[in-house]
C-alpha cells in the first residue's frame, strides 16, 4: 500500500471540521477523519456534512464502537462514511457484526488494539475476525497519565515493528506522535500517517492548532510521500 495521510478531525463543530477539512486536502491530505469529539457532538450530521462537502473523498468515522457492531456501522456507512473503527476490546460477536455489516454496506472496518493487554494480541484478534486495516493506538488519557507522574510518556513506535510483523492487514499507528515520528511512519511499516492531537488539533480544548497548519501539513504530506 503506498503511504497515505489521514488528518484526524477531533473537532466538536462542523463548520471548523468542514473547514479544517478544506485546508487539509489543499496541503496534500488524502483522508478525512471525523473524530471521536465531532462524532459525540454532531453524530451522523458531521459525517453527511464531510461527505456532501468532499464527496470523493475517503471518510473515516472513528466510531470506538464496543457494542450495537452492525447499527452502527450501518449508520455511518449510510451518512457517508467509507471506514469505521471498531475496539480490540470488544467483544468477538460485536467485531464479526461490524466487519459484516461492512461487507454488506460496501464500507471497511479498522481495528482499534487501544488497551488491550498486548498490543499485537489485540492486532492479531481484529485481523483474524476480519478488519481491513489495524489501528495501533496508544490513547489521550494513557498518554497524559502517566506523563503527569514523571515517567516516560509511552509512544505507538514502541511496539510499532511488532504490530506491523504481526499482521498482513495496513497498520497505522496513532497516539502523540512528533511531526518527525508522523513522517517516519511508513518506514517502519505504517503507510496510514494519521495526523490528530497535538500535531494538528490542540487536544484540550478540541479546536484547530494554532499557527500556519496549512504549510506544515502540506511539507508533511510531501516528505511521507517521497
Amino acid at each position: 500500500m503506498k503511504p497515505l495521510v489521514q488528518i484526524s478531525l477531533d473537532l466538536i463543530t462542523i463548520d471548523e471540521a468542514l473547514s479544517t477539512a478544506e485546508m487539509a486536502l489543499r496541503a496534500g491530505v488524502d483522508w478525512l477523519e471525523a473524530g471521536t469529539p465531532l462524532i459525540l457532538a454532531e453524530g451522523l450530521h458531521g459525517v453527511r456534512a464531510l461527505r456532501q462537502r468532499f464527496p470523493d473523498t475517503p471518510i473515516v468515522a472513528d466510531l470506538k464502537t464496543m457494542d450495537g457492531g452492525y447499527l452502527e456501522a450501518e449508520m455511518m456507512a449510510g451518512a457517508g462514511a467509507t471506514h469505521v473503527v471498531v475496539m480490540a476490546q470488544a467483544h468477538e460477536e460485536t467485531i464479526k457484526c461490524v466487519v459484516k455489516a461492512g461487507k454488506d454496506f460496501g464500507i471497511e472496518v479498522m481495528g482499534d488494539n487501544l488497551g488491550y493487554n498486548t498490543m499485537v494480541d489485540g492486532a492479531r484478534r481484529l485481523e483474524d475476525l476480519g478488519c481491513d486495516y489495524i489501528v495501533h493506538h496508544i490513547g489521550y488519557d494513557e498518554r497524559r497519565g502517566i506523563a503527569a507522574r514523571g515517567e516516560r510518556m509511552p509512544s505507538p513506535l514502541d511496539d510499532l515493528r511488532a504490530v506491523v510483523d504481526a499482521v498482513q492487514v495496513p497498520v497505522q499507528a496513532v497516539g502523540g506522535l512528533s511531526i518527525e515520528q508522523a513522517i517516519a511512519c511508513p518506514k517502519h511499516g505504517a503507510p496510514l500517517v494519521v495526523l490528530g492531537a497535538p500535531l494538528t488539533i490542540d487536544a484540550d480544548a478540541f479546536k484547530t492548532a494554532d499557527g500556519d497548519l496549512e504549510s506544515s501539513l502540506r511539507m508533511i504530506c510531501e516528505k511521507v510521500k517521497e
